[in-house]
Parts: structure tokens; sequence; C-alpha cells
């Protein structure tokens, strides 16, 4: 290993022997993405457990130059926590500061630290009787930091928003190393530009989240989950819109999977069973609650919508589950679609959105087009029918799975594919990102399908926030035509 250099001496000393490792073995788990699509390399990985100790890294990386690559949980889903190939970065981890500060659940707020675990942060709040409104399949490894940095959303965004709508507060380092204490959750404040915002969402870019204020709820007195066997993406949709009529105080949930996605997660994921006799082309994951003791029964409520819907033909077949644990196990199948993808073959992912009211027509069509012109390929989709999420992915043909060939393909098809399906997306008036970010994946085609206002005010931001472009460079922000990559 080369001399450290002073300034890598000085992070050293900022943080720790606890903070600081230089160690091929120790880092290695740390520089490729989850999905197992970018490896970079880094001159060091340094976990601060203060935010004290996070202005002084970044001051030291400041004086020098150096860039810093944010990460939390390393659970992200377009490589915006993974450094580049230079070896010139340090990895920056947040998990060391994972203190959750304070539980006000009069207020219904919480503030804790970057590094604290999504799944911690739910049991946590549970025995003040609140509760965090965001939930997603990697809760037990996604920390708030990340959460915040790619406005996360999950499956509770039909009800409560995503991050950007959760966060009350914010408190980041900003490139120069000076804290940025916006805590404070003010529910008017006109200041001028919004800070909290432009750092929620901004995936390290423009400042370092270090800790948040969070709003809560009530936790749920009970709750009813639901699978419902319907005929079409278009028949979802329907029954969507009559649930919602109804109930959109407490339908909470309404997930759309198809055949194909049930089938994968029944074969590779263990303990998991058809929740209908006879199976249907698509499912619908319903969740109706109840956290107001005035409020009508869930179950009541879901057995009645259900019967009607059956009258009207909405669904062919409805399973309700008869306790939590039969609940938890309708909610397993669901996140567990990418493992289960994953386990049975390569497929490139696209995580967009769509306006709601387009969302059956665009799967339909937009999966009919991409398998028409790429032979061989399937196309599964499934997502958050509510707020028009739509998980997109193109599962390669029969026989390319041994590793190499897996990412031969990926890596070509990712050229064709992709910039077709956002051509698709952007067609219907959608976005190319709905909940996992740009990151390193998506970053040129942003810059591709963007207009010029936007790409002018992302480069003027981030220029003017971070003119030396140490925080998380090559992420997010397109380069601008000539411009080398750092």
């Amino acid at each position: 290993m080369s001399e450290t250099p002073d300034w890598l001496n000085s992070m050293a000393e900022v943080v720790g022997p606890k903070g600081f490792t230089r160690d091929a073995e120790e880092m290695q788990p740390w520089l490729t993405d989850w999905r197992g699509r970018y490896t970079g390399k880094a001159l060091a990985l340094v976990s601060p457990a203060s935010t004290a100790e996070v202005s002084d890294i970044v001051k030291i990386a400041d004086k020098h130059s150096i860039s810093l690559v944010p990460q939390g949980g390393n659970s992200g889903m377009a490589g915006g926590a993974t450094p580049d190939s230079e070896g010139q970065s340090v990895l920056l981890s947040l998990r060391r500061m994972n203190r959750i500060r304070d539980i006000s659940a009069g207020d219904q707020l919480a503030v804790c630290d970057a590094g604290v675990i999504l799944q911690n942060f739910h049991e946590a709040l549970g025995e003040h009787g609140q509760r965090f409104p965001l939930t997603l399949g990697g809760k037990g490894s996604a920390t708030i930091g990340g959460l915040v940095s790619t406005n996360a959303g999950g499956t509770q965004v039909l009800r409560h928003g995503t991050m950007r709508a959760l966060v009350a507060g914010l408190e980041a380092v900003l490139p120069d190393g000076s804290i940025y204490d916006g805590l404070a959750p003010l529910k008017k404040d006109n200041r001028g530009y919004d800070l909290k915002q432009l750092l929620v969402g901004g995936e390290g870019t423009l400042g370092i989240v270090t800790a948040a204020t969070l709003k809560t709820v009530p936790a749920l007195i009970d709750r009813c989950v639901a699978w419902a066997g319907v005929a079409s993406p278009q028949a979802a949709y329907q029954l969507f819109q009559f649930l919602n009529a109804r109930e959109s105080q407490s339908l909470e949930g309404f997930e759309i999977i198809p055949k194909s996605c049930l089938d994968a997660v029944l074969k590779h994921i263990p303990d998991t069973r058809r929740p209908l006799e006879h199976g249907t082309p698509w499912n619908v994951l319903i969740e109706i609650v109840r956290d107001q003791s005035d409020a009508t029964d869930p179950r009541e409520l879901t057995e009645s919508l259900l019967a009607k819907a059956m009258d009207q033909d909405l669904i062919s077949d409805a399973a309700i589950a008869a306790n939590e644990s039969q609940a938890e196990a309708f909610w397993k199948i669901r996140d567990s679609i990418s493992e289960a993808e994953r386990a049975d073959g390569p497929a490139l992912q696209h995580d967009i959105s769509v306006p709601v009211a387009q969302m059956a027509d665009f799967i339909t069509e937009a999966g009919g087009k991409i398998e028409a012109h790429f032979p061989g390929t399937a196309v599964t989709a499934f997502g958050h029918m509510g707020d028009g999420n739509v998980h997109f992915h193109v599962k390669a043909p029969p026989g390319i799975a041994e590793p190499a060939m897996a990412l031969a393909w990926m890596s070509k098809s990712a050229r064709a594919i992709s910039p077709m399906v956002h051509d698709l997306v952007m067609a219907s008036n959608g976005s190319i990102s709905a909940e996992h970010g740009i990151g390193q994946s998506k970053r040129d085609e942003l810059g591709r399908l963007s207009g010029d206002a936007r790409m002018l005010t992302l480069r003027s931001i981030k220029a003017a926030i971070d003119p030396k472009n140490i925080m998380n460079p090559g992420k997010l922000v397109p380069l601008a035509s000539g411009t080398p990559a750092s």
C-alpha cells in the first residue's frame, strides 16, 4: 500500500481507529453497489461518529480538493453511493451515526441521525405509540440519510407521500464543511430558497445529510390486508378508483403484481405460498388501516368493499388475511419480487413513473413494444398503482444465465433497451426515476431527455454550492457537453 498522504492521516485522526480503514478486505463490501453493476475504488473508508466529525472531514477534503462519496446502507438501486474506478475518492460512511436523538409522540416528530436503519426506527417509534409511514423491502439495511438523499418512496406513498413530504427538517454538512442546522420543524419559513428540499433527493451532490426531523403518525390500531385477482392492469386501475373513491383516508397500500412475478417468488423464496387457489393473470395487494379509534374496523370495511367489487366484476377472486401472520406473508411476496427476479435470471430494471391514470395502459402497451422490438425478452411490470410508480423489468432471453453471459447481455442491451423504455416513459409525460434516484446509472439519460431549463438549473445549483465538485462527483447531475468526467 502506498504511503498515506498527510491529509488522509488528518482524517484518520478525526475519526479514530474505529472510523478509518484502508484495508482492501474491509472496504471491499462497500465498493460494489447492491445490484452488483458498479464496482469502484477508494483511497480509504472513513466513518465519522458525529456531525462535528463529518464537518472536520469535509473541511479537510475541501482544503485539498478531495472527492467524497457518502454512503448509508449501500442498498441503492442506481449506483449513487459507489465510487468511480479511479480510486481517488474517499468513501464516507454514515453508518456509525445511528442515534435516535428524540421522539416526540405528542408533536408526531422524531429526530435521528443519518445512519439510523429504517427497521430500527420503526421499532423505536412503536415503543412510543407512533410509526413512520414509509417502508420498503430493504428496510433492514436502508438508512434514514440514504432515504432522504434519494427521496425514497415505498409502498405507503399513496396515503403519506415520499420522503420529501415526510421530512420536517434537516441537518447537513455543506461542501466547505459548514453545518446547515435546519432541524427545526417550521411549518412556515419564507427565508428564500428551501435548502432542505435541495438536499432531499440531492444524492449527496450538494452536501451530506447528517440528521433529519421526520414526521410520524399514530401507530396502527389494526389493519386488513387482502389479495385480489384481476384480469388486467386496466381492471386493477378500475378497482383502485373504486376503493380510493370510497376510502381514500384508510387505503394505504395498493400494489399491482403480474403472475410472472408471483411465480418467481414462489419458485425462489422459501416459505411463500400462493394466496389464491386458482392463479389469475394479475394480482392486487391491498391494505386498509385504522389508526383512529372512531374509524371503521378495517376487516369489516375490506369485506364489504371487496364484496361490492366482486358484484361489479372488478375482481375474479380475493383472499383476506385471517391474521397478522398471514398479512405479513402477503407482503413478503411483494417485498421479495426483486430478490426472486434476480435469482430467476438477468434483467434490466427500470424504476419509472407515469401519471396514475396512464399506468395501466403504459404497462400493457410499453411492455408489448419492448418484447416485439427485442425478441426473446420478457417484460414484468409491477408497482404502486396509486402513485404511478412502475418497476419495469426487461428479462433476458432464455439461456442467458451464466454470470459472464448475463453481464455481457446487460451491458450490451442496456444501451438499446433502456433508452427505448425511457423514450416511452417520456412520451407518456412520465419520469425516468420514481423513487431510486438518478445516481450514475441514469445520469446520462437524464441529460439526454431533459430540457435546457432543467439542465441549466441543475448544473448552476451544483456549481454554486459545490464549486470544487467534491460532493459525490459523477452522480445525478449530467455533465455539460465537452466536460471531462472527474
